[in-house]
């Protein structure tokens, strides 16, 4: 992130906390607090907001290097640098699983998702439960819009890495599941999400997708992946915890459960 964008996440970020402030009107080497209305609790917001903007650890001895403009745009350009230096270099990414796996006597194909996917994904979201349907996309639904489909779909397999297993019917590709991760803001962790159709439940078939992208994951440097299930989830909570999750619950999301594991 280059200087100039820093300084725009840092008015933007002022202008969402204190609405009607002019921004470009900010002298850059004056305290900000002397320019703009901001009591304590809208200072520490902007510090909150900063940290979830640009993804920026900072530690509370070190507000008061944000007292100005100026300051404050160096100081996190500085800390983006310090962080990006003390963050780990992965070792060289495994290569995205292409196997053929015998599972329950049938021959599954586990590979990476291609933007090609689109109707087999459609089909698969259509052929799946309602309960299922439910418990992975937490909504009701029938059929995935052309919208999300081309978000399921169409993944970069960097920060999106997306993992399908598909049959063979009658000469015709089937997708039978489907396993991802998409990488947070930092860059440091993950979180996961799987569906497996219906007949396929207790196949085995979620472990070999879960392992695989559990591997990726880490082979690229990741050092958390955490997914959230329904609490009603009994059987994915479960599969969770043989995988080496724990689980957080938060008590203003009763309904979920968080689940975490360190790579």
């Amino acid at each position: 992130m280059e200087i100039e964008d820093i300084r725009k996440a840092v008015r933007a970020t002022i202008e969402a906390i204190a609405p009607g402030t002019d921004v470009q009107g900010i002298s850059p080497d004056r305290p900000l607090r002397e320019q703009i209305a901001l009591d304590s609790m809208d200072w520490l917001n902007v510090v909150v907001a900063l940290h979830e903007r640009l993804a920026i650890d900072i530690p509370e001895s070190d507000y008061g290097r944000l007292e100005t403009l100026d300051s404050a745009v160096a100081y996190l350009a500085s800390r983006r640098a310090e962080l990006e230096r003390e963050r780990p270099r992965p070792a060289a990414p495994l290569p995205l699983p292409r196997a053929t796996h015998r599972v329950n006597g049938t021959a599954v194909a586990i590979r990476p998702m291609r933007a090609d996917d689109s109707p087999l994904e459609a089909a698969f979201v259509r052929h799946l439960s309602p309960d299922t349907r439910y418990e992975r996309f937490m909504l009701t639904l029938n059929e995935l819009s052309q919208a999300k489909l081309k978000y399921l779909t169409d993944v970069d397999q960097v920060r999106h890495v997306a993992l399908v297993a598909t049959v063979d019917r009658g000469g015709k590709e089937v997708l039978v599941g489907v396993a991802r991760y998409i990488v947070d803001p930092a860059g440091t962790g993950c979180e996961f999400a799987i569906a497996v159709d219906d007949a396929w439940h207790g196949s085995g078939l979620a472990g070999i997708l879960m392992h695989d992208l559990i591997d990726i994951a880490r082979s690229r440097g990741l050092a958390t992946m955490e997914g959230i299930v329904l609490a009603t989830n009994a059987r994915m909570l479960r599969f969770t915890r043989q995988l080496g999750f724990r689980q957080e619950r938060d008590p203003e999301a009763f309904d979920t459960v968080r689940v975490v594991r360190s790579l």
